[in-house]
């Protein structure tokens, strides 16, 4: 751009007062800078519109290039649901056993005997130290209460 020095602008100031002497130089300078003032905002003005439409530009190709992958995405997963749904399966779908009840050990009450298999013995609970029995919040608290009655001294009495 334009190198301007204070030199430089003192000798254009002496050239101009010169030239055009002290009466018209104030005015031609004010309306030299009004110009000066006119051209910066309109190279600011096209300089923010170039960097807009630069910025506008960069979203729309990031705009295109999230639906490329967004339809990529979107092709897998209908390629993987025709594979799926064509093709048969390899191996037979895990099934439950069902118990055989027999008639007789319903009546006799023996028919959660495969169920009670399953269960942790109680001899294993009683050297384990695991609670066989669920008690109510309220039924624990009692139950400690009972041991820890005698440590708390009753508040004195008025009437003792």
């Amino acid at each position: 751009m334009l190198d301007l020095g204070i030199s430089k602008l003192v000798l254009i100031g002496v050239v101009g007062l010169v030239v055009l002497g002290p009466e018209r130089l104030p005015k031609v300078t004010r309306v030299l800078g009004a110009l000066i003032g006119r051209a910066q905002r309109y190279v600011r003005d096209v300089k923010e519109e170039v960097s807009k439409d630069m910025d506008l530009l960069e979203l729309k190709k990031m705009g295109q290039a999230a639906n490329d992958q967004l339809n990529d995405v979107q092709q897998n997963i209908a390629q993987t649901w025709q594979d799926t749904t064509q093709e048969p399966p390899a191996a037979q779908p895990y099934q439950a056993r069902t118990p055989n009840f027999d008639v007789q050990a319903v009546r006799a009450g023996r028919h959660h005997w495969g169920a009670k298999i399953g269960r942790v013995p109680q001899w294993y609970k009683r050297a384990h130290r695991i609670p066989s029995k669920l008690s109510s919040d309220a039924a624990r608290m009692k139950k400690h209460r009972k041991s820890a009655a005698h440590t708390r001294k009753a508040a004195p009495s008025f009437f003792h």
